[in-house]
């Protein structure tokens, strides 16, 4: 961003003496729009001025205006008392839509109303607390995995297979028609192929100009797409006994006010929007929190003396979900930390004043909620990792790992569940421990992944 900087590299490996987690440097030189497109490109954190940390909000232009916003207050105005005049922008609907169509986490207005209440019972507390056996069964798997691997061991790659078990689980009932390995492979290849940002997006350039980086993606698109028809079409035609899963639950929503129910491309569309949020957040949460586990050993062990209090032997359960507040600490001082989804975008329809500057229609509004989380006048020692900041709920708007307002993100109850299950079975079982001079690297794309994996001793307890 043209009056911006960015010094964003490659962040430091803990080491015995450091206090604090890994973190992203933020920018602190000037940069013109062809660095600012090469910065997003590596990692979307790193246009992020590190002023961001310490007011309300920062401003500047690059082909178009943009503001982000640091401020609880303006937050609050943009996602619960203005919703519908900061739509997502036009980038994230760039990438999103050719993969997911005008599903619930891309529609707007009308179209996400109707959605949204048709869709709300699948994710209602009686049913989520139903899905927990899946849960327990991916922790138990989980384990047994663990306990036979040779370390170190990337537990990145462990926790998404744990949570794509519980997803196709939950979405699909582990049809084994279902190629989980298909799918998953397919949404990575397209995430890496169009998650990235295009100097276009940077110049605000009209949407129906293609971004030649999102031209090729067609191959993996369209294998997902297929995937997910062919299980509705099953679906829909053989039944399924039992008790319902979310596909059948989606075969099954109306709206309650209009009767209106799903076509297949709108099921289609918002199966594979849970398919793609449902895993790869929680999977993230879940290699985030064991990073932080083996980086401070005491909260490890506090963590792991709650939990086999709680549990004994076996795995967790939905049922313990009071026994474990600290697990479930844990768990939020990691969405503080490390947000999957790190960084949003609007786009300003309507004018409008954010801490007092002028928003114009046309003006990008970011949101970027790793900036939010780590903010000097919000949180405390906002670089360490402090589990017991959550004993007292923080101001609503200013901990957005979930988003907030009415489109605050429908599954984070399913979320908050599934990580606290899987992350108190593990810490009773398993100590992790870093290894020396190796650390993940915080790199935003689509979600804030640890690049290089988190790769940890894992032995017994």
């Amino acid at each position: 961003m043209s009056e911006l900087s960015t010094s964003a590299s490659r962040p430091t490996a803990a080491s015995p003496d450091r206090d604090e987690p890994v973190k992203v440097e933020l920018a602190r030189k000037p940069m013109g729009i062809i660095g600012t497109v090469l910065a997003a490109r590596r990692n979307l954190l790193s246009i992020i001025p590190e002023l961001a940390l310490r007011q309300p909000i920062v401003s500047g232009r690059t082909g178009i205006r943009w503001h982000m916003v640091m401020d609880p207050e303006s937050l609050r105005h943009i996602l619960k008392d203005r919703v519908e005049d900061y739509p997502k922008s036009v980038t994230t609907k760039l990438i999103l839509e050719p993969a997911i169509g005008d599903s619930l986490f891309i529609a707007e207005g009308a179209q996400w109303r109707w959605q949204r209440r048709a869709l709300a019972p699948a994710f209602a507390h009686r049913h989520v607390t139903a899905l927990g056996p899946v849960m327990t069964a991916a922790a138990e798997a989980s384990s047994r995995r663990l306990a036979a691997a040779q370390e170190p061991v990337d537990m990145f790659e462990e926790t998404v297979a744990a949570t794509f078990e519980v997803i196709s689980d939950v979405t699909l009932s582990g049809d084994a028609a279902f190629d989980r390995a298909a799918v998953h492979n397919a949404i990575n290849g397209y995430i890496a192929q169009t998650a990235k940002v295009s100097l276009l997006d940077v110049m605000g350039l009209p949407a129906w100009l293609p971004r030649p980086g999102r031209l090729f993606s067609g191959g993996e698109l369209k294998r997902m797409l297929r995937i997910a028809d062919e299980a509705i079409a099953s679906r829909a035609a053989a039944g399924h006994a039992g008790a319902p899963d979310l596909l059948d639950l989606l075969l099954d929503a109306k709206d309650p006010e209009t009767g209106r129910s799903m076509t297949r491309t709108e099921l289609r569309d918002n199966l594979l929007t849970f398919i793609v949020a449902g895993h790869e957040t929680t999977a993230l949460t879940l290699a985030w929190a064991l990073y932080l586990c083996a980086f401070d050993p005491s909260v490890q062990d506090r963590a792991a003396a709650e939990a086999r209090a709680a549990i004994g032997d076996r795995a967790a359960t939905a049922d313990d979900m009071g026994a474990l507040p600290y697990t479930l600490q844990v768990v939020n001082e990691t969405l503080r930390l490390y947000p999957p989804a790190a960084f949003l975008s609007r786009t300003a329809r309507m004018p409008d004043r954010l801490c007092g500057r002028e928003v114009r229609p046309g003006d990008t509004v970011m949101l970027p909620v790793y900036a939010l989380h780590r903010h000097h006048l919000l949180w405390d020692r906002p670089d360490a990792f402090d589990p017991d900041r959550f004993q007292t709920a923080p101001d609503r708007y200013a901990f957005l790992p979930f988003g907030a307002g009415p489109r605050i993100c429908i599954g984070a109850s399913f979320a908050l569940q599934e990580a606290a299950i899987i992350l108190a079975t593990l810490l009773a079982r398993f100590r992790f421990e870093a290894l020396p001079g190796v650390a993940p690297e915080p790199r935003l794309i689509l979600t804030l992944r640890p690049h290089g994996g988190v790769r940890l001793r894992v032995s017994p307890r």
